[in-house]
């Protein structure tokens, strides 16, 4: 409730509107929860790994960045962010 206007909103409209719509290298929709795979070979900043293609990753989370949407947990390198546009939904 508004303590200015007394404008009351339904919790379940907010709640949809507050969604982030991602997606991945085809043009498929993500959510958390997903199995990924990578697209192409990705070098991680600060380290000498390299991210084969085909590396399986399972979605965290989504967050609105300008830079990484998604928070990963992949396969042999732990958690790490990873751009959507170089994932491909398995």
């Amino acid at each position: 409730m508004c303590p200015e206007c007394a404008h009351e909103w339904n919790p379940s409209e907010v709640a949809a509107e507050d969604t982030i719509t991602v997606k991945d290298a085809n043009g498929t929709l993500l959510a958390e929860g997903d199995k990924v795979t990578l697209a192409k070979d990705l070098k991680v900043k600060g380290s000498s790994l390299v991210l084969k293609i085909g590396t399986k990753a399972v979605i965290r989370r989504i967050v609105d960045g300008k830079d990484h949407q998604l928070d990963c947990k992949v396969d042999g390198a732990g958690e790490m962010m990873v751009t959507a546009q170089f994932v491909k939904k398995a």
